[in-house]
């Protein structure tokens, strides 16, 4: 591929693609110009470094995730709201497994000011909360259980961490059953708190 087809969007694409493929550890600038055809050093007019790379992909995956529940969540609330971004949330964990590691990659929290995807993420996730009757330091706290949950989940089963013989479906079905319950009983704390 010529030197000059390569521009920052297309490098980014070329490093999801690579993650999901290899692993997002395996992801490194050298592999990116092998893709490329060219020198590790012409990928740096295009990119800082490789940390800068990893927070593209993890921004350019973290839309991509939201935009899947987005879909999945729209004209629902309540249980089937939560039901529907819970399994968009699988899907595009199990489907994409080099992406979505790097949705978990700790970004600059400048950067994530300015991140339209995160400003969506948060808008999504705490307008499903809130019909729950859930307000802060409350939503902060179903937020961090959500994420814990599914992630759990998502990379155990990914792993072949389940060996027993229960359907990992069914599991998953009841562990959105009880996060359900949970919400709806949530123990309401009475002082205020910020988002994390």
């Amino acid at each position: 591929m010529p030197r000059a087809g390569i521009t920052a969007d297309r490098l980014v694409t070329a490093a999801v693609e690579l993650a999901d493929e290899a692993g997002f550890e395996n992801v490194t600038l050298s592999a990116l110009a092998r893709r490329f055809g060219v020198k590790d050093a012409s990928l740096y007019s295009h990119v800082k470094n490789l940390q800068d790379l990893r927070t593209r992909m993890a921004l350019r995956a973290g839309g991509e995730l939201i935009d899947r529940i987005a879909a999945a969540v729209a004209g629902r609330a309540g249980k089937e709201a939560l039901a529907a971004f819970a399994g968009a949330y699988r899907a595009y964990a199990l489907e994409h497994p080099g992406r979505y590691a790097a949705t978990q990659i700790r970004v600059e929290q400048t950067l994530l000011a300015d991140s339209p995807a995160l400003r969506r993420t948060a808008e999504i996730t705490y307008g499903m909360l809130r019909a729950y009757g859930l307000g802060e330091p409350d939503l902060t706290d179903a937020v961090r259980l959500l994420r814990a949950t599914f992630h759990g989940y998502c990379v155990l089963e990914a792993g072949g961490g389940f060996g027993a013989p229960r359907d990992v479906e069914q599991s998953w079905n009841r562990a959105v059953d009880a996060l359900h319950t949970a919400l709806t009983h949530w123990p309401r704390e009475e002082h205020g708190g910020s988002r994390a």
